[in-house]
């Protein structure tokens, strides 16, 4: 059991550490090139796998899958994982963590939402009783053996943000994150209630939060940034933009620069790495 405490250690060091949302495979085979850390949102997996907004879809053996296949072609990646709300029962929420522990996730984000669940930056969501949430968050506290968990909290009333991310880094969960943050000062404000204990920062294009870089989020004392969607919104833009050129060429496809272009060479010359026997590892990547 290693995975937990390497990303706890690259947690704990300098700077903040940048964890970057992968939707399937191949976009986690682009992000391993450039970070040491991947992110698995629910967001992305369930836009991907299902077509669907993140709304609670997401079935809990679909996603131990995913990770799974990523673990196996990343062994030296970080990888954090988000279960939503646990799927629901704290039984559920226990098997699923174990589960991943097993098959190599370096950690879990559990959140205190109230089903009918939404995404983070969705407006309507309802949060459990602190109580019930930390019942929950104990139990799976209980399970792992060196996983990271990071607790989470979807409150939206400033008198509760403060108050349940004071009683979050209370407990043994490793790191809080309070999401929806709207500004630096309001980072600072959580900071100072959580302590020493460390603190996660979501990025999403579009989102409430302040687009911050690295540099200014450790100015503000934030260990971990999350970026959940940097490639599943880029690979839409894409998408969108290659298929309107292929339409406009009347089916004809671009020419493809044998340098610097995508093409079959290039495409399976990112796959190849992940079956090679040598591996880069994490210290390879050079963030």
């Amino acid at each position: 059991m290693i995975y937990g405490n390497q990303l706890r250690e690259r947690i704990a060091g300098p700077g903040t550490t940048p964890l970057i949302g992968v939707y399937d495979m191949y976009s986690a085979s682009i992000a391993a090139r450039h970070y040491d850390g991947m992110f698995v949102s629910g967001f992305g997996f369930a836009a991907s796998y299902y077509g669907l907004p993140d709304i609670g879809f997401i079935a809990w053996p679909d996603m131990v899958a995913f990770v799974q296949r990523l673990r196996g072609a990343f062994p030296h990646h970080h990888l954090l994982v988000d279960i939503g709300d646990g799927h629901v029962d704290p039984e559920v929420a226990c098997h699923v963590v174990e589960g991943l522990e097993r098959i190599g996730a370096s950690g879990v984000i559990l959140e205190d939402q109230k089903r009918p669940r939404r995404c983070g930056r969705a407006d309507g969501k309802q949060v459990l009783p602190l109580e019930e949430y930390l019942e929950k968050l104990n139990k799976v506290l209980e399970a792992r053996k060196d996983r990271v968990v990071v607790a989470r909290t979807d409150a939206t009333d400033e008198h509760d943000i403060l108050h349940r991310a004071e009683r979050l880094a209370a407990t043994g969960a490793d790191v809080v994150l309070v999401d929806g943050v709207r500004s630096g000062a309001w980072i600072q404000r959580i900071r100072t209630v959580v302590g020493d204990k460390p603190l996660l920062f979501n990025q999403i294009a579009g989102g409430k939060s302040p687009r911050l870089s690295l540099g200014e989020l450790t100015g503000l004392g934030v260990d971990v940034a999350i970026y959940s969607t940097p490639c599943l919104f880029a690979a839409h833009e894409a998408m969108d933009c290659a298929l309107g050129d292929l339409k406009a060429a009347d089916g004809r496809l671009p020419e493809v620069d044998p340098a610097s272009g995508i093409g079959v060479k290039a495409s399976t010359s990112l796959l190849e790495r992940n079956i090679a026997p040598e591996r880069p590892s994490a210290e390879d990547v050079g963030v």
